[in-house]
């Protein structure tokens, strides 16, 4: 290795119709210099959205000490566990001007009120905010991701969008894995489409590896590798869609696959969840939101071990006749207790989704810390008890440090209801953008740094 040899942070791997960011290196920093602290380091912010709420009860930790340090979480948490170091569990917040499954969702991000006549979400969401501040420093602004809906309001506008570019227009969102793997690193215009984007890149990433360090090889090899693994997955969801479509099979929710959309929908959450892996690796984009189902939705969980009826049928979980608007006709179920047990499984089946995330962010090194060091990622939904419809202690929890500003492995309990646009507020200035004013709030969560 040549010790005077630097490359920019923005270095890219460049071959003809591909371009692939690479991940933070030793060579990026000056020869002799002192690190710099992790409060300096990039910031990334992701929001994963879930509709139809928690159980009343079931997003409480199980044991947590006076001074809110978590000791165990509940057993619909469990997935959790292994992270319990690394979230804030912030109680008693809510969003008080904007609940249920449309004007919720829609203003989830807002701190507006949403307008159904005007279709106007009451202003720019916070995601949309934090691009327009720092998305000059990566290729892609933001990226907005969302798994493609099913039920009667999958093409509902509020029940389909957190993400707003201006208060009556919502930023569109990504719903195939090949197009987010495409937007970050298909050059348009120049053609090698059938090929894969590493052998595009290859020669220009030899050259590169024999100038640096051992370790910064070791980085270049596990990033390189992580691209070509979930090429194979791209490639395997698009022979099996088509075999799909030729076959005439349905998916477990009644609905005919398309080309590029997994059948299966737990490989497809993996997929999207590691598109946003490698966004926030390869410096792609440092904003990323991703819905994981649309806000009311009626997906079946049928693949879950003794889970019955749609998500949105279980939210409502003291009916259990079956012949309520919200049941599909067909399924009823034994007890309230039963129904809502079935409820918490489809939850914590997304809490192991979420657990998933924080467990690959927290594998990779990212110069001084890890990516979920460096991270914001905040999960929940607009709604708390869903058949109750609250809106007030919504489930929420905010993983990672943020470069450090944020003191995890706590629940954070606040004594009053507790807007979430101080949340959002926090998390904006910890990402670099300048404001001082979001949703009406004007104060920040010191809370969450101790």
């Amino acid at each position: 290795m040549n010790e005077n040899w630097r490359i920019s942070r923005r270095t890219m791997l460049r071959g003809v119709g591909a371009a692939m960011a690479l991940p933070f290196l030793d060579v990026m920093e000056a020869v002799g210099s002192v690190a710099p602290p992790a409060s300096s380091r990039p910031v990334r912010l992701a929001y994963l959205y879930i509709p139809n709420g928690t159980p009343d009860g079931s997003w409480a930790p199980k044991r947590a000490t006076r001074r809110g340090t978590l000791m165990r979480l509940n057993r619909w948490m469990r997935p959790l566990e292994p992270f319990k170091r690394d979230i804030i569990v912030p109680t008693n917040m809510w969003t008080p001007r904007g609940n249920g499954h449309g004007a919720g969702t829609a203003t989830w991000l807002t701190g507006g009120g949403y307008d159904s006549k005007r279709i106007d979400a009451g202003g720019v969401s916070a995601d949309q905010i934090a691009a327009r501040h720092v998305g000059r420093d990566t290729l892609l602004p933001s990226l907005e991701l969302s798994v493609r809906g099913e039920g009667f309001f999958s093409n509902d506008l509020a029940r389909n969008t957190i993400s707003w570019a201006a208060s009556d227009r919502p930023a569109s969102r990504e719903v195939d894995p090949r197009a987010v793997f495409d937007r970050m690193f298909r050059r348009p215009g120049e053609g090698a489409v059938d090929r894969s984007v590493l052998d595009i890149v290859l020669g220009h990433a030899r050259g590169l590896r024999g100038r640096v360090s051992a370790s910064d090889r070791r980085k270049v090899d596990e990033y390189l590798e992580s691209v070509r693994a979930i090429e194979r997955r791209l490639d395997f969801a698009d022979s099996r869609s088509r075999e799909a479509v030729r076959a005439g099979e349905l998916t477990d929710s009644l609905i005919r696959p398309r080309p590029g959309i997994p059948t299966d929908h737990r490989e497809y959450v993996r997929l999207m969840l590691d598109m946003m892996v490698l966004a926030f690796w390869s410096d792609a984009t440092r904003v990323c939101t991703f819905m994981l189902d649309h806000g009311q939705s009626n997906r079946y969980f049928n693949f879950i071990p003794g889970v019955r009826g749609t998500w949105h049928a279980l939210s409502h979980y003291r009916d259990i006749s079956g012949k309520t608007e919200d049941d599909d006709g067909k399924t009823s179920w034994d007890s309230v207790e039963s129904k809502r047990d079935m409820y918490s499984a489809v939850t914590m089946w997304h809490t192991e989704q979420v657990a998933y995330l924080l467990g690959r962010l927290r594998q990779i090194d990212d110069g001084d810390g890890t990516l979920l060091d460096n991270s914001m990622i905040v999960y929940g939904s607009s709604l708390a008890d869903g058949h109750e419809h609250d809106s007030r202690d919504l489930p929420l929890l905010v993983g990672g440090r943020a470069g450090g500003a944020f003191k995890p492995g706590r629940v954070v309990r606040f004594s009053r209801p507790t807007s979430m646009s101080r949340l959002h507020l926090t998390l904006l200035q910890r990402a670099g953008a300048d404001v001082r004013e979001f949703g009406g709030a004007t104060e920040p969560l010191n809370e969450l740094g101790g």
